[in-house]
């Protein structure tokens, strides 16, 4: 294990606000949009989801690193989260799967975060003042020259991030012999999200952000797949048009979270910076088509603009959340297309949502009754 010494950290707020604690990680200084995560478990798959790109990640429970690093639990190749802020860092970990500490995981991957934070704190603040960029150092006490960095983080309201994260060359996932063929757009996919179509005898073709619908129909897939991943949606005018070709061609389409916002840009209903936004394992969401309810894991800050959805003659609201109302699916009129705002590979759980995997497949088949 790598010698750790907890070394003095600042975190800043854009709005002034100082928290004091101990260093975390690689001695540094690190920015990004300050959010929180409300799951108990999963502390990995929340590093290495590609959604949290440009994110300083506040975790409320009040151990991290107490089962350590597990290879095989990740969303991506590589830790996508700016920073992170924590109570309890837990160097020790005593679970026999684990191959290294998170301390030793996170200065390998120059990761900088805080811990002996008041998270609860931290969270209430948050919850009071919004989404809002912030800074975390190890190495800078000087508060003056601390502002002086943050001042220069763009917002996170109009980024583009997802041809940042996404494959920069397509590739394959699954059995070449598999019943069905999907062409995956990669605006940060999660890697759960593709073993979820293996399981279910899916071939996977994903290509870059960027990549056309013409090139990706070369491969005649049988369905397509647009993700989930960072920054604002409407900053991506190329990803619309892409979903919009899609459905011109009348091709089976399934999207989760961005790719939930994309389907609806491509349908005229705007987007929007929510005032926190949802992250967590425990949102519960009502499928009012097949009226049951769901706990579902979350992860995003935009959101549709629920009254334009309403207002649409395009599209009909398919889920609910139900502790604000906001709107968690959609599908579109007269064509084989359908998203939803939330996670349904959900890993590490819960599993309520996996059905939709099923349903995408019945709706390739032309068997989906709503």
């Amino acid at each position: 294990m790598t010698n750790y010494t907890k070394l003095p950290a600042i975190l800043l707020l854009a709005d002034g606000t100082v928290y004091y604690g101990k260093a975390a990680g690689k001695i540094g200084t690190t920015t990004g949009e300050i959010c929180f995560n409300t799951g108990m478990t999963g502390y990995q798959e929340i590093f290495t989801d590609p959604s949290y790109f440009g994110q300083i990640m506040v975790t409320t429970n009040a151990h991290i690193g107490n089962y350590g690093i597990h290879k095989e639990e990740i969303e991506s190749e590589s830790i996508k989260i700016a920073g992170l802020v924590c109570k309890n860092y837990n160097i020790g970990f005593s679970r026999k799967e684990a191959s290294e500490s998170i301390q030793d995981y996170f200065q390998n991957e120059n990761i900088v975060g805080i811990s002996d934070i008041d998270t609860r704190a931290l969270v209430r603040h948050i919850r009071h003042k919004g989404a809002m960029n912030a800074i975390i150092s190890s190495e800078i006490t000087d508060l003056e020259e601390l502002k002086k960095k943050l001042a220069e983080v763009p917002s996170m309201d109009g980024l583009e991030l997802s041809s940042q994260v996404s494959t920069k060359t397509a590739y394959f996932y699954g059995s070449p012999d598999a019943t069905y063929k999907i062409a995956a757009l990669d605006l940060g996919i999660k890697k759960n999200i593709l073993r979820n179509f293996d399981d279910r005898d899916i071939y996977v073709q994903v290509f870059p952000a960027k990549t056309s619908f013409e090139e990706m129909d070369k491969w005649g897939a049988d369905g397509y797949f647009i993700s989930n991943g960072p920054g604002d949606p409407s900053a991506m005018p190329y990803a619309i048009e892409t979903v919009k070709q899609v459905l011109a061609a009348d091709k089976p389409l399934f999207g989760i979270c961005l790719g939930h916002q994309l389907l609806a840009e491509a349908n005229g209903i705007g987007t929007m910076k929510m005032f926190n936004g949802h992250r967590g394992l425990n949102h519960p969401v009502k499928n009012i088509i097949k009226d049951h309810c769901e706990v579902t894991s979350q992860n995003h800050g935009f959101g549709v603009v629920p009254d334009e959805v309403r207002n649409s003659d395009k599209v009909e609201i398919t889920h609910i959340n139900l502790n604000d109302q906001s709107i968690e699916g959609i599908r579109v009129k007269g064509k084989k297309a359908f998203s939803v705002q939330y996670h349904p590979e959900s890993s590490p759980g819960p599993h309520d949502s996996r059905y939709l995997f099923d349903d995408f497949i019945e709706m390739i088949k032309g068997e989906l009754a709503w």
